[in-house]
């Protein structure tokens, strides 16, 4: 009997140990993944941010390089048509000597002595519509939006985004396909009113403002432009062309410290300021030179950037005669 207790015992004891083993076996590579999974969580936290400090930091090198060149080089000329190397964008017969003239550009003489700043996208939504947003955001600032019709849900949400977070939204075309809109009134009022309803039903906003796609002044537009503006003065819309290009229409890269130049170079020069930049997935330098951007112009004496509004002046490349 006392050799049968003892085996009982052995058997008892050798059995705690499989069990304890069997919980090792189980906690420590729970423990291990535990670990790893806080400390990834920790490092993809440390690593946005030292990425966000890193966007940031370029942003305002670039902008104090822009406004160190812009001040050791005041009589320098970027006040070039929008995408001056795409024909699209082209002002043609005008001298860009005269330029500010033929814009509608006047000398700082507004009733308040503020300089209006007005930054606006177009073409979006788009994939870089968030971080667009999330930057404005960042500095409390509104802007403009010209935007496409894209149906997917995710660009629906960016539309209601914009409209939630105080933005101004607006029209560029529905379909932004230049042999379309431009062959006729007809198709050119089909393809806004298209994006109006659509906007309409997806934000419950009734858009007014719009873009010409490659402004008024486009040289591939088969109706006459002036038949374009008369059809938008009938259904009580504005439209409003740009006295500021960022050149990120262009389709060789520009990087974000030119942008930044592109739109403050001559800043000082204007009462109201009709910036144009684009909301596109492959624009990922006018979203890094956005902060630069935004933090240069509120350095200005009376500056303020403003969405477009009813008051905002009107800026147009041709005459409405």
């Amino acid at each position: 009997m006392p050799q049968t207790d003892a085996g009982q015992e052995i058997s008892q004891a050798r059995a705690r140990r499989i069990r304890r083993l069997k919980r090792l076996i189980v906690i420590v590579p729970l423990s291990v993944i535990l670990i790893l999974t806080v400390l990834c969580t920790f490092l993809g936290i440390r690593l946005h941010m030292v990425k966000k400090e890193l966007r940031r930091a370029r942003a305002t090198i670039d902008a104090v390089s822009v406004m160190n060149r812009t001040s050791a080089a005041p009589d320098t000329d970027t006040d070039d048509p929008e995408g001056a190397e795409d024909p699209l964008y082209t002002v043609s017969g005008v001298d860009t000597s005269a330029r500010n003239t033929q814009l509608g550009e006047k000398p700082i003489e507004g009733d308040e002595g503020i300089r209006k700043v007005y930054l606006t996208f177009d073409d979006g939504p788009s994939s870089n519509t968030g971080r667009i947003l999330d930057i404005l955001a960042e500095y409390d600032v509104k802007a403009t939006f010209f935007v496409v019709g894209k149906e997917e849900e995710e660009y629906q949400a960016l539309y209601r985004r914009i409209v939630e977070e105080g933005h101004t939204l607006a029209m560029h075309s529905y379909s932004h396909k230049y042999n379309e809109i431009y062959q006729s009134v007809e198709s050119f009022s089909a393809d806004l009113s298209k994006l109006q309803e659509f906007l309409y039903d997806t934000t419950g906003v009734w858009c007014r403002y719009c873009r010409f796609p490659g402004g008024s002044s486009n040289t591939v537009s088969h109706v006459d432009m002036h038949e374009l503006i008369a059809y938008l003065d009938e259904q009580d819309m504005s439209y409003f062309d740009w006295n500021i290009s960022s050149g990120d229409a262009a389709s060789a890269y520009i990087s974000s410290a030119d942008i930044i130049r592109n739109c403050t170079a001559n800043l000082k020069d204007y009462d109201e300021a009709i910036i144009l930049m684009h909301d596109a997935a492959d624009k990922d330098s006018t979203v890094e030179a956005l902060p630069g951007l935004i933090e240069t112009i509120q350095a200005m004496d009376d500056t303020m950037i403003l969405p477009i509004t009813d008051d905002t002046e009107r800026i147009h490349h041709i005459s409405n005669d």
